[in-house]
């Protein structure tokens, strides 16, 4: 693949986690975050995107999310569960992006508040139609997710080089 061709990330929120007496990492879903995941699942699917890599955070949400969102795709993408996504900065995020090899174009996030948000944030230099505005208005709620275009290689990804093409909250 030639690093001309322009890359997607998709920045996927865990869905409603549930509070029972256990540390935040092994917090599970709730119902209705369970519900919603399979919903993001078929909404990711709708965007024809074909992802190569999943870099998941180790947190028991984040893989349950994940785990009920890929059965929706048409193609299930290597899954990497990587701790450096749990609880982490959009600076810590873009150092995991920068070190994803050349020959994966699409990559899905699937992560945590507020590095996911800022992450979506910092990165898009541009977007296309009212994406931006339905993020800023409605932040980025659980099963949530933004899909991103970047030019060149991961390693050139940095704040602003992106484009928010699309945007998605379950209550839309």
């Amino acid at each position: 693949m030639s690093v001309a061709e322009p890359r997607r990330i998709a920045l996927f929120r865990h869905a409603k986690a549930d509070w029972p007496d256990v540390s935040d990492h092994e917090r599970p879903l709730a119902e209705r975050g369970r519900q919603d995941a399979a919903v993001a699942g078929r909404k990711l699917a709708d965007t024809g995107i074909t992802f190569d890599l999943a870099l998941c955070s180790t947190a028991t949400r984040t893989r349950e999310t994940w785990k009920l969102a890929v059965h929706e795709l048409s193609h299930r993408p290597k899954t990497v569960y990587e701790e450096r996504v749990y609880d982490a900065s959009p600076g810590e995020l873009i150092a995991v992006l920068d070190e994803i090899l050349d020959d994966v174009r699409n990559v899905i996030l699937i992560g945590h508040n507020p590095g996911v948000h800022g992450l979506a944030e910092i990165l898009a230099g541009s977007a296309e139609g009212d994406a931006r505005e339905r993020m800023n208005r409605r932040g980025f709620p659980a099963a949530g997710f933004a899909l991103l275009t970047v030019d060149g290689p991961w390693k050139s990804v940095e704040p602003g080089v992106a484009t928010l093409t699309h945007y998605w909250a379950p209550s839309e």
